[in-house]
């Protein structure tokens, strides 16, 4: 767990405004607000304090700190013991994090993204062209890819395998790969199927060396992928903080998603990422991209399902309502002040 180049450079840009707009009667010093991320763009913290002008409040009533991680399990963890404040977890570790971790006051506070919406993108599971796997039932004596066990990609590969009466350790060997690593692994015959998840799936060398065995939707259906998370105590004691930051967030999400500014959105997701924007053009903040709520109000009703669907796989002990787990009045606060 560690801060990125990118999120440092952020922090210092931050602090510096922070100083810049303190007059002679300020007394509060701005929160120092720690941010998980997992992946570039899914994750739009990584995006909104690239401009001053995306996250006005940053600097000012918070300092973002962005804490980098493999997978959302990780993130969980890092709840566990204090040592962040705000994430982007996949509906997966959000139910292991209350019933296994047993952070009950866990509470979901905005949409993320979600997957296979009508019309939008949906995770394929790749397999090398030449590897003669043509359906589901093939994968059986392989070896499997997943970013990390209890991850929303790992429950969906799950499901599927379930759906044809494949186990782990009996049927097929699963290990765990950073995304970013897998099309490599692919490549060399280490693993016979990845999940290749957007950024990675978009690649044009994996695209023409490798075609999707299945889909997420086609293994478990409409998916509350990630959804924005924070603890009951921290939200009561940092709420004032916590609205500011959904307004940048929102802010940010829906000049991003402005197809008038579609080739800016693109510029700003090549400078955090590094990489050939060709990679990007086609498809971030499209409908080829996933689905995000342009007032971050989550698809609580899938994210029932998909938890259900945990429970039914026998990943949790016990079922989790929703409902008791969820504080949308921060994003809808949020949303209201951009409306005024």
């Amino acid at each position: 767990m560690r801060l990125s180049k990118m999120a440092a450079l952020a922090l210092s840009a931050c602090a510096a405004l922070a100083l810049l707009a303190r007059g002679p009667a300020a007394t509060a010093e701005p929160y120092h607000l720690r941010l998980g991320w997992v992946v570039t763009p899914a994750d739009l913290t990584t995006l909104m304090f690239l401009r001053p002008d995306l996250a006005p409040h940053a600097g000012k009533t918070y300092v973002p700190e962005l804490i980098h991680f493999a997978g959302t399990p990780a993130e969980m963890t890092a709840f566990a013991t204090g040592q962040l404040d705000c994430g982007a977890l996949a509906f997966s570790t959000f139910a292991l994090g209350i019933v296994n971790a047993g952070m009950d006051d866990l509470r979901v506070l905005s949409d993320e993204f979600q997957d296979g919406v009508p019309g939008y993108h949906t995770n394929p599971f790749d397999v090398r062209n030449d590897s003669g796997i043509k359906t589901v039932d093939d994968l059986k004596g392989k070896v499997l890819a997943t970013n990390q066990n209890g991850s929303a990609i790992d429950m969906a590969l799950l499901a599927m395998l379930a759906k044809h009466h494949l186990r782990d350790r009996r049927d097929v060997t699963i290990i765990e790969v950073r995304f970013p690593d897998q099309k490599a692994m692919l490549k060399d015959r280490k693993v016979d199927l990845i999940s290749s998840v957007a950024p990675f799936g978009y690649d044009p060398e994996l695209m023409a060396f490798a075609h999707p065995l299945f889909t997420q939707v086609e293994a478990m259906g409409r998916s509350q992928m990630i959804i924005r998370v924070a603890r009951a105590g921290f939200l009561a004691k940092h709420r004032a903080v916590m609205v500011d930051f959904m307004e940048d967030y929102l802010h940010t999400l829906r000049y991003l998603l402005d197809p008038a500014h579609h080739d800016e959105a693109v510029k700003l997701v090549t400078e955090a990422t590094k990489q050939d924007p060709a990679m990007y053009r086609n498809w971030v903040f499209t409908n080829k991209d996933y689905y995000r709520d342009p007032n971050g109000i989550p698809d609580l009703a899938a994210l029932q399902q998909n938890i259900d669907l945990q429970h039914k796989l026998g990943f949790l002990r016990t079922r989790v309502d929703v409902s008791k787990h969820t504080d949308l009045s921060i994003v809808k606060e949020a949303a209201s002040r951009l409306t005024q």
